[in-house]
């Protein structure tokens, strides 16, 4: 038998092994180095609401002005985007934190933020939703850590990607819309000058319950911010 530069059987042997497995296996060896490198998100804040300048000021855009006044207060622009979404990812103290907003039109959030938690590998107790409320009184909070859609196109997405009703929320009180007036028509309009520093005042409240989320349990995030 010919054996060169002094390398014997046995490593002979091994190395066409060892050659043989990385050959085989790698993509599954770059997926798990990628994975490894990608480092873990500690919470994701979505904030639901509709793509266009049309829609900027509107009612059910609130979930997005709550991620805007982060994206502003954390000197953190939202311009990165995957899965037709449009986030930022800031390194705080407490951890890694994304901030999302959903580029698919309010009816199709899910299919933004589902894909984008299976990317990241982020649990669905690590997310945060922030979204407008018929049902509250302009500028009032409602916390919650499960629930139904309640007639909210956004999280019925949410719902039916997730396959759970089990995630965080907080919902921003626009009020319901006058007598004779469509609901559509309604939360597609912008508010009123006397609602604009109420609903300021609720943005700002949502953002104070996003930073106490990073640290403490959502319940207690609740117990102080439920009525706020």
């Amino acid at each position: 038998m010919l054996i060169t530069s002094g390398i014997s059987p046995t490593s002979f042997f091994l190395e066409k092994i060892i050659c043989r497995y990385f050959i085989c296996n790698y993509a599954k060896i770059k997926r798990t180095n990628t994975f490894l490198l990608r480092e873990k998100i500690m919470k994701l804040i979505i904030g639901l609401g509709n793509p266009g300048k049309q829609y900027e000021n509107t009612r059910h855009n609130v979930g997005f002005h709550v991620i805007d006044y982060l994206a502003d207060k954390w000197n953190a622009p939202l311009n990165q985007t995957k899965f037709n979404g449009m986030y930022a990812t800031i390194h705080r103290p407490e951890g890694k934190v994304m901030l999302l907003k959903p580029l698919t039109y309010m009816n199709l959030s899910g299919e933004c933020v589902r894909p984008m938690m299976d990317y990241f590998d982020i649990d669905v107790e690590d997310i945060l939703v922030i979204y407008d409320d018929l049902d509250l009184e302009t500028g009032k909070l409602r916390l919650r850590g499960k629930g139904s859609a309640g007639g909210h196109n956004g999280i019925k997405s949410l719902i039916q990607h997730l396959g759970t009703q089990q995630f965080n929320r907080i919902r921003v009180g626009v009020n319901r819309p006058p007598a004779g007036m469509k609901v559509a028509d309604y939360v597609l309009s912008n508010f009123t000058k006397e609602d604009a520093p109420i609903v300021k005042e609720a943005v700002e409240k949502s953002a104070d319950a996003v930073e106490m989320f990073l640290n403490k349990p959502f319940l207690e995030v609740m117990n102080k911010f439920n009525g706020a």
